[in-house]
């Protein structure tokens, strides 16, 4: 993970309610956010077995014992052909009053491989991620906040459930 990411998830990790973490996309590849939310219960998942992943699951269909407060996904987003299904179940299976964050690639960043973080292997999907695509995607949320850094051709966002149950 980039250094603007990482700050990005560091600043808004406070405002999160205390409970269980869930990382979507956890495999650490080039860096990881799990030492920002220290004394909370932590679970990592991916697709794939590596360095910080606690359960191999897909994101789109896991559905974790108990709701968590916050769900963080940074940096898979722009690798998924649908991202919108999986904001879509993040808000379903967050729990009242959670907080979602996520960093993804915007336009105008290199396509990367989410495998190893190096160029794209042959098969892989890529997308770089708008502001207007990501606040349809996440619509449905309470409260949204959204960041364009276009110096690092990142979006950034953080989207707060409603309480309702």
């Amino acid at each position: 993970m980039h250094a603007a990411a990482y700050t990005f998830v560091r600043e808004m990790a406070p405002r999160r309610p205390r409970g269980p973490v869930l990382e979507i996309g956890g495999r650490n590849v080039n860096g990881t956010i799990r030492d920002l939310f220290d004394g909370d219960p932590y679970t990592a998942i991916d697709l794939r077995p590596g360095p910080g992943v606690d359960l191999v699951a897909d994101g789109l269909t896991y559905r974790p014992p108990t709701p968590p407060a916050c769900v963080v996904c940074c940096e898979v987003l722009e690798h998924m052909e649908r991202p919108d299904l999986l904001c879509a179940h993040v808000r379903e299976i967050l729990a009242p009053g959670g907080l979602f964050l996520l960093t993804a690639a915007g336009y105008g960043r290199a396509p990367h491989s989410g495998i190893d973080g190096g160029p794209r292997l042959a098969g892989e999907h890529y997308l770089n991620i708008g502001l207007e695509e990501l606040a349809g995607w996440l619509a449905r949320f309470a409260s949204l906040a959204l960041v364009d850094a276009p110096a690092t051709h990142d979006v950034y966002a953080a989207a707060w459930k409603g309480t309702e149950a």
